[in-house]
């Protein structure tokens, strides 16, 4: 049963996906992207809402529905199972919600022509701080920021 229960949360989280600036997905790989300057103007932490696709109250219904279904007489078989299933069911939709949840930061940014933009993504590698230089990334519909790179100004000779 244990194993069951394992089972059903790995099946739900098989499904996350994240917003985090340091996954890139795999379509969005050698792909040429739009890149715009900005200035961090302010950074709040967030939370992304988890994603409730059905897989994980499916997986829920059945494990829960099959556990159900092995306890008590012939008669009992199909209402503890049908609670069970229906238990199981409420489960997975947690789980898979709850799995798939990410802290993120919405960034606020002014871009050179004095725009501002609010992007949010999940927390990466890099803390951003107000008045920080950043770029945009955008690949098709997704736009990720990051700290802009130095450069080192050209030698003189």
């Amino acid at each position: 049963m244990r194993h069951l229960w394992i089972a059903c949360a790995a099946a739900a989280l098989a499904a996350c996906t994240t917003t985090s600036p340091d996954v890139i997905n795999r379509n969005e790989a050698q792909r040429l992207s739009q890149v715009q300057d900005a200035t961090v103007l302010s950074v709040r932490s967030v939370i992304v809402e988890g994603e409730q696709s059905g897989t994980g109250g499916a997986a829920g219904a059945v494990i829960g529905g099959v556990a159900g279904a092995s306890v008590g007489g012939q008669r009992e078989t199909v209402i503890v199972g049908v609670i069970g299933a229906v238990a199981g069911a409420v489960v997975g939709n947690a789980v898979e919600r709850f799995g798939t949840r990410e802290d993120a930061v919405e960034i606020l940014v002014q871009l050179k022509n004095g725009e501002r933009r609010s992007i949010v993504q999940a927390k990466g590698n890099e803390t951003l701080l107000p008045g920080e230089a950043v770029i945009l990334v955008t690949t098709g519909s997704k736009t990720r920021v990051m700290r802009a790179p130095v450069i080192a100004p050209a030698p003189r000779g």
